[in-house]
């Protein structure tokens, strides 16, 4: 699997076996049924991702048969009166991994992974992404929230705006981002759905 349409298949294609699949999933490692999460042998790894790279390294560990897990969501943006739907992950710049030392080595030699966070309370963390999986799975409304905190430098990561870059703001709902030019003393403001920030490092 090399590209994006790949990737989500992955996805279309356990959903598609729902009604009648065995608890251990023989055709792809992407996790997807709590049942087989828990049984995975190995232990799980969160593996930071660099920005955008979450699908090409759940590719990478795909075509290297690694078990992991990559919660995507639909997201619908409208552009020139076009609906358009993206699958996108739930958690940017996040996928888990159940496995191994040397199979967690495969995804940091992928040279899209930032880092490998240590997972301490396994029991718990399987728990949390069972109940992920059944959210994402229930076909219910989820947003993509990530945390953001005022004062903190972000990047568009899509639409219009993707790839500009500047400092967020809270004002209610809303989340605002001042554009700068610093040689001016000036910025400009412009709002941003959250769903399409992450934060810069």
């Amino acid at each position: 699997m090399h590209d994006i349409e790949q990737s989500d298949l992955i996805v279309e294609r356990a959903r598609s076996h729902a009604g009648g699949r065995s608890s251990v999933p023989t055709a792809h490692p992407q996790i997807d049924e709590p049942a087989w999460m828990e049984q995975a042998p190995g232990r799980w790894w969160v593996i930071h991702t660099r920005a955008r790279n979450e699908k090409a390294v759940a590719a990478a560990l795909e075509r290297c048969r690694i078990r992991y897990y990559l919660p995507l969501i639909g997201v619908r943006h409208t552009y020139a009166k076009a609906k358009v739907t993206f699958r996108l992950p739930l958690f940017p710049g996040y996928l888990f991994l159940c496995g191994n030392e040397d199979e967690r080595d495969v995804a940091w030699r992928t040279n899209r992974v930032a880092n490998v966070l240590e997972v301490e309370d396994q029991e718990q963390l399987r728990a949390e992404l069972t109940q992920v999986y059944r959210v994402v799975e229930s076909g219910e409304a989820v947003a993509l929230y990530p945390a953001l905190r005022a004062g903190q430098r972000c990047r568009v990561t899509d639409g219009p705006l993707r790839d500009l870059e500047g400092v967020v703001i809270r004002h209610g709902r809303q989340w605002r981002m001042y554009l700068s030019v610093t040689m001016l003393g000036q910025s400009a403001i412009v709002e941003v759905d959250a769903a399409r920030l992450e934060a810069i490092d």
